[in-house]
């Protein structure tokens, strides 16, 4: 894989040393993310969204109801901007000014399309469980006409991206080492807990093989990236 391209408009000037344009570690960390938070203007007015993504090689796609005014006005072609972030750590330094934290973010510009072809929008639906849940669909009941009629799907192409990874210690000034406080990094971690039965399960019915990847104290990010691996090999 390349680097993606830099442009004025994904170049990253603040704190440059921090820029990612690798396209694999970009595609990590969105991969890594079940929300994303998605920015769009509709009559002049900015709104932010937050949503579940998911990723096909260089497109990005998400869903919500036909009835959505942000999904009507987005599959009118409307220009986005997509990000997702990672909390990893809090940096505590000798100073206020100089405590930061650990992260990896993603910062994806692109075009909001609506998938109006029924075979592609069936085909996603299906894929937002599969790259989550790979083998749940399999499982489940089908999909009526009346769901997928009431859900939208949105894709967006990624035109231009980059990603700001912090994953170091403390940056204290030199004049600052020897203050006789505590300095350090605090790891934050997101991890799955033990899952809770549905009250009308029958007894006895085991937990399934495809939520292997979602053991209890897993790191979140680990596990999506595991399903992400796994759907994408049972694409090829």
């Amino acid at each position: 894989m390349t680097d993606y391209p830099t442009t004025p408009l994904n170049r990253i000037k603040r704190n440059a040393k921090r820029a990612v344009y690798d396209r694999a570690a970009i595609h990590g960390i969105l991969d890594a993310a079940m929300i994303c938070h998605l920015a769009y203007e509709i009559d002049g007015q900015p709104y932010c969204t937050p949503t579940i993504h998911w990723r096909e090689g260089e497109v990005l796609y998400w869903h919500g109801s036909s009835a959505s005014r942000a999904l009507r006005a987005q599959g009118k072609g409307l220009r986005v901007c997509l990000t997702v972030t990672h909390l990893d750590g809090l940096v505590l330094a000798r100073s206020a000014f100089n405590h930061s934290c650990n992260f990896r973010s993603a910062m994806v510009f692109g075009t909001a399309e609506l998938v109006s072809d029924p075979a592609e929008k069936r085909a996603a639906l299906l894929a937002i469980t599969d790259r989550l849940l790979p083998g749940r669909n399999a499982e489940l009941r089908p999909m009526t006409t009346q769901e997928i009629k009431a859900t939208s799907v949105m894709r967006m192409t990624i035109e231009a991206v980059s990603a700001k990874v912090r994953a170091a210690n403390v940056g204290d000034d030199d004049e600052d080492g020897a203050h006789p406080v505590w300095a350090g990094v605090i790891p934050l971690r997101l991890v799955t807990g033990t899952p809770e039965p549905s009250p009308v399960l029958p007894a006895g019915m085991a937990l399934p093989a495809h939520l292997a990847p979602f053991a209890p104290g897993r790191p979140l990010d680990a596990a999506l990236q595991e399903t992400q691996a796994a759907y994408e090999n049972a694409a090829d």
